[in-house]
This record gives structure tokens, C-alpha cells and sequence, in this order.
């Protein structure tokens, strides 16, 4: 068949293993439903030649009564087993989307850029979804159904060795033609959930730019593009359906042949005298519930051929690894942090080097102001000290602290960082400013928050720190979000601040508040500010100007103000418009 057994059994072990009890029990349910099965057919024909012998009625009574009660018990079992087993795909299949999360949130920026969130998204759910049988039924309803199989098959030959032999032979062709057809199909699944995925990718993109695509006239090239796609979809779509009503309408035609052949068999040892009207109908029925096994058999080859589609693509996720390996742990030291950089030299694209051979010393507790024209590299600098990408040459020092050696999480929790654009999410205030920290007091919440000049605005809030906040901050000023996020910073409390152009959408009247939150959240802490605005800038220690990836120029500011010749008096005298061109 060309499966990849290794691959589906490591996948199957490894998230049915916590569930091994559930698993167990309905392993268990599965095979009394298998032999209840097998047992009420023989019920059925006792009773049959009881009847035509003209025996008490009393006896067909009892014998009745037996077999609904098997029957009743068997249906039992079933619902029973059908629970658990959603159950457990239900569990499984949750534990897989935690892994596939947990891994894409590990990998670094360069990845993220090259995939869109549409198709992460199908990738994590869509394929997942379709792995939801595969976890729940396909091993243990194979098991049953092949000793549904094996049970009648067996029962056959102990009523006569030539209807065992011929009813044998038929399902083990039907079995063979099935597992050729789906041989086929895998290809086309494949070819089709990616085609699911570019899609989705694709409109995930477009939602998220409604506003500008309207703004720039670009709806009809969208919905072009739009229509492309699923006209390029259609026949890859249509392929992979076709391969599975191959299978259906071969189960058909493979099921008709075994009632002509249960029919013919059965008529003709009846009429040799060879066996009773009870047993023909026995081999027919147990000849038509081979149809059952078969076709369940059908099914999981088609959900199997879907789930290898799914599994492969699954695994390639998986099996991508960050290009930033987590740090060995070693701990930084308390309080506000140094930065040095050691002849680094960083470029997106290894061939295309961005920053070159940057040298500079950042002491503890100082700020240094970084300004450059657009595309010198500034938040570039910023990315490399979060190791949101890692540098190709030199080292860079944090608190005397190689940077690599320190684990990511401490990292982000020491670096607190403040960007221009704000991200809020569709959760409570507390859960917004805390990241879901329980250790941080609404005390200390509240505390923050009236420190920054947000006292107002909380005591405005309908549930106080439960009130949900909308997508993207919804409802909130400009202002208000940009305040928000510095109070993410302030509970942190890192050692070192990143302020990315903070303030350069703000208005002068919300900005003299963000600028009142900035003079405290530089208190006793060290600082790199990206910034276009004389404000911020007067606040630095140090000045270190950009341009190209190289450090042009880099100082005290009193030092630089007072030359002359510098580039930064010059900028002084100009204003910082010079810089943002």
C-alpha cells in the first residue's frame, strides 16, 4: 500500500498514550460488539428452523426475547464506544493543535514573514480537523472490523468449507481492489489541502486589509485574484472527490456481487439437502454483514488517505526548526541592564548584510537615543537584542551576559519593548496588560494604571479589569492603547526598555501623557529610544546616529550638541524632520 506506518503509529502512540485507559475500554466495548454480532445471526437461525419444525411457542418466545435483548445491549455498547471515541479524538486532537501552536509561536520572524496567518491557521486546524477520525476509530475500528471479518469468515467454514472458501476469496479481492484505488488518491488530497490552504492564506490577507485595499481602489484586482483561486481550486478539488466516489461505487458494485454469490450458494446446497432454510439464510446474512467490516474497512482507507494528506503536512510543520536556538539559562543580573555590541553584523538574507560591524557600550541605568533616516537599521538593532532574529557576526552583551546564552524567556521578560503599533487582543484589561500573569495583583493593575493618568478611564470600565476589550482596541483612543501598552512594560518591570517611535502617531495633547509615562518608565532602568522627536531625544544620555547599517556617529548628547561639526548639532538646528527622509 506505500503507507507510511511508521509515521501514523509514532502519531497515534504519541497522543493516545495519555489516554491509554479510554483507548483500552473502548478497545474492549468494540470486540463485545463484535461477538454479539456474530451471536444473534445464530439466535436468528435457531429460531428459523425452530418455526418451520412447528415447536412450542413458548420456546420461539424466550428465543425471541434473547435476541432483542442482544440486539438492544449491542446498540448499547455502541453509543457507549462512540462517546468515548469522540472523546478521545476530541482530546487528541486538541493536544496536536497545543503543539502545532506552541511550535509556530517557537519559530523565529523569518518564518512568519514567508507564511501567512490564513495558512498557519488551515495548517493548525483545517489538518487537524481531518485527523479527528483518524484518532478517534481508524486503528481500533480496523481492529474490530477485521475480527468481524475474520469471525464470520470463521463461522462460514464451520458451516460448510466450500461457502468459507468462496465468501473468503470475495472479500479478499474486494479488500485488494479497495487498497489499490486508494493508492491514488493520497496525491490529490495533498495537492488539495494546499490548495485549501493558499485560500485561506490568501483572504486571511484581504480581511485584514479591507480598509486599505478600499482605501487605494484595489477591490477589484482582490476579488479577481479572489476568483482565480477558486477556479484553480475547482479541478484539484474535483480530482480528489472523484477518488473517493471511486471507492464508494467499487464498495457498491463488490457488495452486489457477494449477495449474488451468498444467493447462488446458498440455493444450491439447500436444494442438495446439505443445509436447512435457517442456515441459508445464516450465509446470507452473514455473507451481507461482511459488507459492514468492508465497508467500514472503505471508510478508513478514505479517511486514511485524507489523514496521510494531513499528517504529511502536519509533520513538515513540525519538523521545522527555529533558527534561533534558546539560550543555555544563565542568569542576568538585577536591576537596570548594559548593553555592548561587539562588531556585529546582521543581514535578513545572509547575502544582503543590513548592519555592519556595529561597536558601542551602553552603561546601566543610561538612555541612548537612536535616530537615522528610515531604513538604517534602527529597529533592526531593537529585533536583535529581543532575538527576534540572530545576528551572523560578532556578540552582543546584555548586563555582561553573552545574549545567546541567556534563555528567550528570561530574555523578554528583562527587555520591555514599545512600538508605534499597539496590539490588543479580545480578552479582559487583566489579561491584556498581565499576558495572563496571575501573579500580578489587580492591587499592582490598578496601582499602574492610576500612576500613568489611566485612573479615569478604568474607573469608566463597566466590569473594571473583567471588561473585554474588542480586537485591536476597539473602542480605546489612540492614546488610551498607547498607555495601555506601557503599562504592560511598568508591571514587568525589565531592566531594559525599547521605545520604537512610541509617541510619532499621537497628538500633542495625548503625547505630553505618553511623554509624563516615558519619564517614569525610564526611572532606574536602562533605555534604547528609537525616536523622530526632539522631546524624547532631550531625555538621552547618549546619541547614537544610523545610516546605512553602520554607526555614524555615536556619544554623549551634551558632547555632540556642543560640536559644531557633528551631525547631531546639525539635526539640533534643523530639526528632527531630517532624519524620518
Amino acid at each position: 500500500m506505500g503507507l507510511p506506518l511508521k509515521k501514523y503509529t509514532d502519531l497515534l502512540v504519541n497522543y493516545l498514550r495519555p489516554q491509554w485507559r479510554k483507548t483500552l475500554l473502548m478497545v474492549v466495548l468494540l470486540l463485545v460488539s463484535v461477538g454479539l454480532q456474530l451471536v444473534n445471526p445464530l439466535i436468528l437461525r435457531y429460531f428459523i428452523d425452530t418455526a418451520l419444525s412447528s415447536r412450542a411457542l413458548a420456546s420461539l418466545t424466550l428465543v425471541a426475547l434473547l435476541f432483542i435483548s442482544i440486539a438492544l445491549t449491542n446498540q448499547a455498547i455502541s453509543i457507549l464506544a462512540t462517546y468515548i471515541s469522540e472523546n478521545v479524538a476530541w482530546t487528541a486532537t486538541n493536544m496536536l493543535r497545543t503543539d502545532l501552536v506552541a511550535h509556530c509561536l517557537s519559530l523565529d520572524m523569518a518564518f512568519h514573514k514567508a507564511h501567512t496567518s490564513g495558512e498557519l491557521i488551515e495548517r493548525i486546524d483545517g489538518d487537524v480537523n481531518t485527523l479527528s477520525n483518524f484518532f478517534s476509530q481508524f486503528v481500533v475500528h480496523l481492529l474490530s472490523n477485521l475480527m468481524l471479518l475474520i469471525g464470520v469468515l470463521f463461522l462460514l467454514f464451520g458451516i460448510n468449507w466450500r461457502v468459507g472458501l468462496a465468501v473468503s476469496v470475495f472479500a479478499l479481492t474486494a479488500l485488494l481492489i479497495l487498497i489499490a484505488i486508494r493508492s491514488r488518491a493520497v496525491p490529490r488530497w495533498i495537492a488539495e489541502r494546499q490548495m485549501s490552504a493558499n485560500f485561506y492564506g490568501f483572504l486571511g490577507e484581504q480581511l485584514a486589509g479591507t480598509e486599505d485595499i478600499r482605501a487605494n481602489g484595489a477591490t477589484h484586482y482582490a476579488m479577481r485574484r479572489f476568483h482565480q483561486l477558486l477556479h484553480n481550486w475547482y479541478p484539484i478539488s474535483r480530482k480528489a472527490s472523484l477518488a473517493a466516489y471511486a471507492m464508494g461505487m467499487t464498495t457498491i458494485t463488490v457488495f452486489a456481487i457477494g449477495n449474488a454469490l451468498a444467493f447462488a450458494l446458498g440455493a444450491y446446497l439447500w436444494s442438495t439437502g446439505t443445509i436447512t432454510i435457517g442456515t441459508v439464510y445464516l450465509i446470507f446474512y452473514y455473507t451481507n454483514l461482511l459488507t459492514q467490516p468492508i465497508e467500514q474497512i472503505r471508510n478508513q482507507l478514505q479517511d486514511l488517505q485524507r489523514a496521510g494528506a494531513s499528517i504529511q503536512r502536519v509533520e513538515e510543520l513540525l519538523q521545522i526548526k527555529p533558527s534561533i536556538v534558546d539560550g543555555i539559562g544563565t542568569p542576568l543580573p538585577a536591576g537596570a541592564l548594559s548593553v555592548e555590541f561587539r562588531n556585529v553584523s546582521f543581514g535578513y538574507v545572509e547575502a544582503n548584510t543590513v548592519l555592519h560591524d556595529l561597536t558601542f557600550h551602553l552603561q546601566p541605568g543610561k538612555v541612548l537615543g537612536v535616530l537615522g533616516r528610515t531604513g538604517s537599521g534602527k529597529t533592526t538593532l531593537a529585533r536583535l537584542l529581543l532575538r527576534l532574529y540572530d545576528y551572523q557576526e560578532g556578540e552582543i552583551y546584555l548586563g555582561h551576559v553573552p545574549l545567546r546564552s541567556v534563555s528567550l524567556h528570561t530574555l523578554r521578560q528583562r527587555i520591555g519593548m514599545v512600538t508605534q503599533d499597539v496590539q490588543l487582543f479580545r480578552a479582559s484589561v487583566r489579561d491584556n496588560l498581565t499576558f495572563f500573569n496571575r501573579a500580578i495583583t489587580d492591587a499592582r493593575i490598578i496601582e499602574v494604571l492610576d500612576d500613568l493618568g489611566l485612573a479615569k478611564w478604568y474607573r469608566s470600565l463597566p466590569k473594571g479589569l473583567n471588561t473585554e476589550l474588542g480586537s485591536d482596541g476597539e473602542g480605546l483612543s489612540a492614546g488610551e492603547a498607547q498607555l495601555l501598552v506601557f503599562t504592560r512594560v511598568f508591571l514587568a518591570n525589565p531592566g531594559l526598555v525599547i521605545l520604537d517611535e512610541a509617541s510619532s502617531r499621537l497628538d500633542p495633547a495625548t503625547e505630553h501623557l505618553i511623554e509624563r509615562a516615558v519619564s517614569k518608565l525610564l526611572m532606574g532602568r536602562t533605555a534604547i529610544v528609537i525616536a523622530h522627536r526632539l522631546g524624547t531625544i532631550q531625555r538621552a544620555d547618549e546619541i547614537l546616529i544610523m545610516g546605512d547599517g553602520h554607526i555614524l556617529e555615536h556619544s554623549s548628547r551634551e558632547e555632540l550638541a556642543g560640536d559644531v561639526t557633528s551631525r547631531f548639532y546639525h539635526l539640533l538646528q534643523t530639526g528632527l524632520e531630517e532624519v524620518r527622509t
